[in-house]
């Protein structure tokens, strides 16, 4: 009988030791689980982080720098309201830039009344060279947007930030385009806004100085204060439109491939290349 006592308290021991090992075992394995989740969400987090801040640091001015093929003739206008990236060979701004804040979009100065010549910049047009052309003195940064300051209400009205444009577009869709980017600068405190056209190498000229009439026009919108950053762009023919913004809204690349400027290159490769390939009119016609 103590025979068999023994062997059976042997058997429950090592029963015993068995079910402490596997519970030694299955603890470890969950505390080794639970660090695994800990590093993945720290990781997770920290890398949401860094995309904040690598928009945070990047700034304004650094927004507005834009890169021209090598090629294109470029002289660099500095406005007190935007910078005109000037064509003297075509007597047009390749691109202007600038950014519209919320309390700049809600200016309420009168509308300048004479077109300029800037003496300063090689190759700027006369307002004269529009005359009887059949096309307007189409602003690239408009006037609406330069309410908030004499100074930049006056410059915006030399010929280095003029275009020659269809009054049709001009004066509707194009303008109705301009209204619609002062909507969103208010709701999203700041804008980065750039507008141009897009040159072709066969474009007709007006008046004297040979002014070239660009086929099409584009307009370019960084909303860099969001989170996370957002941008849009919208493409136009030089001519009557049909059609609500919606059906011209593009992506930023898109714009990039036609004129061959580069936008935003100062924002993280990674944080660039999502910003500039969507083209999402829903996250532009929703309410902040």
């Amino acid at each position: 009988m103590a025979r068999k006592g023994f062997k059976k308290r042997n058997k429950v021991a090592g029963k015993v030791a068995t079910l402490r090992t596997r519970v030694v075992t299955g603890s470890w394995f969950a505390v080794v689980l639970l660090i695994l989740y800990f590093i993945v969400r720290y990781v997770a987090t920290s890398g949401a982080a860094k995309a904040e801040n690598r928009q945070a640091v990047v700034d304004t001015e650094a927004l507005m720098a834009v890169k021209l093929p090598d090629d294109v003739p470029n002289t660099l206008c500095r406005y007190k309201g935007f910078i005109a990236y000037f064509n003297r060979k075509c007597h047009i701004p390749n691109v202007v830039i600038y950014e519209l804040t919320d309390s700049e979009a809600q200016g309420s100065l009168p509308r300048y009344k004479n077109f300029l010549t800037d003496e300063n910049v090689e190759g700027c047009a006369n307002p004269w060279d529009y005359s009887y052309s059949g096309y307007d003195r189409g602003h690239m940064a408009p006037a609406g947007d330069m309410k908030w300051d004499q100074e930049a209400m006056k410059q915006s009205f030399f010929m280095t930030n003029i275009c020659p444009q269809a009054k049709a577009l001009n004066t509707g869709a194009w303008n109705k385009l301009e209204s619609r980017v002062r909507q969103w600068a208010q709701r999203d405190s700041a804008l980065i806004v750039a507008t141009g056209p897009v040159m072709k190498s066969d474009m007709p000229v007006i008046g004297d100085s040979k002014v070239a009439v660009p086929p099409q026009f584009f307009k370019v919108v960084l909303a860099h204060h969001a989170t996370p950053m957002r941008a849009i762009a919208f493409v136009y023919d030089n001519a009557r439109s049909s059609g609500g913004i919606e059906q011209h809204a593009v992506s930023v690349d898109s714009v990039e491939r036609l004129t061959g400027i580069d936008f935003f290159a100062s924002i993280p490769d990674d944080v660039e290349g999502d910003i500039e390939s969507s083209c999402d009119m829903k996250q532009w016609d929703q309410r902040k």
